[in-house]
Order: C-alpha cells, then structure tokens, then sequence
C-alpha cells in the first residue's frame, strides 16, 4: 500500500508535463526577435547568390553590398531623406483626406443598405478603373503641381477605405443587433455602441490598404507628372542614367516606407481594437 501510494505521487501531473514543454522566457525573447529576420535575410541571401553567381546579369542586378553602400551615402548627404520625406508627406496628406472624407460616408452608406444599393454601381465602377487612366483629368482640374498628386492618391484611397467602412458597417454582428432591438435600444444607440464597434477591425482594414494605395499612387504620380523631388521622381532619374544602384536603393527605401506606415496602423488597430480578438 505504501509503495503503490509513492508511485502515486511522483507521476507526473499535466501541469507538470505543460511546465517541461513550454520553452523558457530567454528562448522564447529570443525566437521573438530572429523569426521576423529570416525572411529579410533569406532574401538577402538570395539577392546576394544572384549577383555573385551571375544568375542575372550585373548590369540588370547590382550586388546588396554595392547597394546598400549607395543607400548609406544617399543618407548621409541628405538626399535620400529630403525624397523620402517630400513623398511621405504627399502620401499622408492624401490619406487624411481621404480619411476626413471616406470614413463618414462609409459609415452613412453601410448604415442604409438601400442607400449603398443606390451607389453601389458608381462605387464599384471607379473603384474597378484603374487610377492611372485619371491622370489626365486630374492633371486638366488641379494643373501639374503636387494638388494634382494628393487628389489623385486621396481619390484612390477614398474609393479603398469607403468601401471597406461601408461593408464594415453592413456587416455588424446580426445577433447583437437582434438583441439591443429587443431590449429597446434606440436606432443611434444600436448604431454607436454595436454597429460602430463591430465595424472597426474592417474599417482599420480598409485604412491599411488606403494609405498603401495612397502611397502607390504618389510614387506613381511622381514618376510621371512633372515632380523635381519624391521617391517616384528619384527612382526614375536613377533609371533613365542607368544608376542601378541608386534605383535599387530608392525602391528599398520606398518599400520600407510602406512597411512602416503599415506597421504604425497595426498598431495602432491592436491597441484600440484590442477586444476584436485579432
């Protein structure tokens, strides 16, 4: 009895079987911080494989070294920077028009649907051309300056983050509406304390993609109307003079001011709409 009782109290509990398996705070700290680097070294092996092994021609592919050494002297006169900002600042002055504009009447178009079905052949019809062919009209209204950049993008980011409000709005939880009509809630209280918040996570989805269309738009804009500054005009100088490296350096450049963007809207969604579960 005595030695079928100590048997007994040293086999191991699931609690202690969960202890063994969960890594330790120091492995766990530090898989938080290789994991999101192995995709850019991964490529940066790649990139630097292809350029030493000649699988693509040097004159088509400088090597990452010989490009990231452009991009630190670009940084360290100041023109990188000055072309970075000019672009960011377009783009976020698109996108806040945008916003000021497309969220209150997502929000009013996803309210009604027969509203939304009135407008939804117009809606869906912009939405569906591509932006780059409303260049000429915006060019014709706004003349070639930078006014004629920002409406463009804000117009594009709009027609994004419109939509997205709307279907935010559309699709609120059915059940908890069901549910505050029955306890007698009000139109705007079931509008403002249910559909408002369920629509958040889509809303913070269609500002994510805004201010990334937002972005393409004024580096394209930059390319190609009249611009003396921006990423978009740097990185077709860097084309048209054959300077490989710059132009590779500016497009890193251009992709970590997206990638940035959208990381400062992740988080900024996982903080106010912490309760969404994403």
């Amino acid at each position: 009895m005595n030695a079928l009782e100590s048997t007994k109290e040293k086999a191991p509990t699931h609690s202690d079987i969960l202890t063994v398996n969960q890594p330790s705070p120091l492995t766990e700290r530090l898989g938080n911080i290789i994991q999101p680097l192995i995709g850019p070294l991964a490529l940066f092996a790649i990139w630097w494989m292809a350029a030493a092994g000649n699988w693509v021609s040097g004159n088509l592919l400088p090597g990452p070294i010989a490009t990231f050494g452009s991009l630190w002297q670009s940084l360290a006169t100041g023109d990188m920077i000055s072309d970075a900002t000019a672009t960011l600042k377009l783009t976020l002055t698109a996108f806040v028009i945008a916003s000021v504009l497309g969220v209150p009447t997502g929000i009013i178009l996803g309210s009604s649907k027969k509203i939304y079905r009135s407008v939804e052949f117009v809606i869906d019809f912009f939405r569906s051309t591509p932006v780059t062919a409303m260049f000429p009209l915006f060019l014709l209204i706004f003349g070639i300056d930078d006014s004629s950049k920002i409406s463009v993008a804000a117009f594009a980011a709009w027609l994004v983050l419109l939509f997205n409000v709307a279907y935010g709005v559309m699709n609120a939880g059915e059940t908890r509406v069901l549910a505050a009509k029955v306890m007698g809630a009000s139109r705007w209280r079931i509008f403002k304390d249910v559909m408002f918040y369920d629509s958040l996570p889509q809303t913070f989805v269609g500002i994510r993609m805004a201010v990334s269309m937002g972005l393409v738009v004024i580096i394209v804009a930059e390319m190609f109307i009249g611009s003396i500054h921006g990423m978009g005009h740097r990185i077709i100088d860097a084309q048209q003079v054959y300077d490989l490296e710059d132009m590779y350096a500016s497009i890193l450049v251009t992709g970590i001011i997206g990638y940035g963007l959208n990381l400062l809207f992740l988080g900024l969604e996982r903080w106010l709409v912490h309760w969404s579960g994403r």
